[in-house]
């Protein structure tokens, strides 16, 4: 271990009086002792700041550990491309890189084993022909994806859009993306994601509610500063907590995502 005890002296002046001032740093402590002037001084220095929050790959297409059982079909394969005898599907390739919802797409939604509140989230998926999936942050609130290369007309379950409340059977509100930045089916992808937490009192009691601070889809920004209500269509909760997982919807069709990154983040 390293003597850390570091010791210095000066000469200075007090109110007219020649004195000597020892400096002593000790322990992460700071000790000040004035011979010939009027006192001593000690100082406790103030902690380094926290080191800012790393991020954290939940996928990578390399491994499932970051995913909660049941798995069900979704897997890992080296490559998802539109297969060439029916477009609405996938030919996959076996090895590692990509994770799918199997061959079919008709499985169970995945869930992370990470919880989070604010977060950055950066997303890359990839759809074919006509197929059909979401992620939900905190497992409530989607953000749709969907093949809508093309559609001129963009609604809250077009891809991009946040999907609509279901209440009392009939889905309210929702929001669609300013503009449809959706790439041919069979291309990779990209959302980044800004999305604000629930607030609660000391109570438990919601003060304010979750926001899509921004969105990007392929580097176009297709939200910003949109509210939700509560927990969307198809959500696995029913309530709303200040923290949740992520939500991968794997039973409307094939999908495929090559990198899930989530850094978590402190906004006001």
């Amino acid at each position: 271990m390293k003597n850390t005890n570091k010791t210095s002296r000066t000469f200075v002046n007090v109110i007219g009086i020649p004195s000597l001032l020892f400096i002593i740093w000790s322990g992460g402590e700071l000790f000040l002792f004035l011979i010939g002037g009027f006192c001593q001084v000690k100082g406790q220095l103030a902690p380094p700041s926290p080191p800012p929050k790393k991020s954290i790959t939940i996928s990578d297409g390399r491994s499932l550990l970051g995913w909660k059982d049941p798995i069900g079909e979704w897997s890992l394969v080296n490559s998802a491309k539109l297969s060439l005898s029916n477009a609405q599907s996938f030919t996959l390739m076996p090895g590692k890189g990509v994770l799918v919802n199997g061959i079919d797409g008709e499985t169970g939604n995945l869930i992370s084993k990470f919880q989070h509140g604010d977060v950055q989230a950066a997303i890359e998926y990839m759809v074919p022909k006509g197929s059909n999936s979401g992620i939900y942050f905190q497992g409530r609130y989607e953000l749709q994806i969907f093949d809508s290369f093309g559609n001129n007309f963009m609604t809250p379950e077009e891809n991009g859009g946040i999907y609509p409340q279901l209440i009392k059977g009939k889905k309210v509100g929702g929001n669609a993306p300013i503009i449809n930045a959706s790439k041919p089916p069979g291309q990779w992808q990209k959302f980044i994601v800004i999305f604000r937490a629930p607030r609660f009192d000391a109570d438990g009691h919601k003060i304010e509610n979750a926001k899509y601070v921004k969105v990007t889809h392929n580097g176009q920004l297709i939200h910003q500063n949109i509210e939700v209500k509560g927990p969307t269509s198809g959500a696995r909760f029913d309530d709303e907590k200040p923290v949740g997982p992520l939500m991968l919807q794997g039973d409307h069709g094939p999908v495929a995502f090559r990198r899930i990154i989530l850094k978590p983040i402190k906004l006001n």
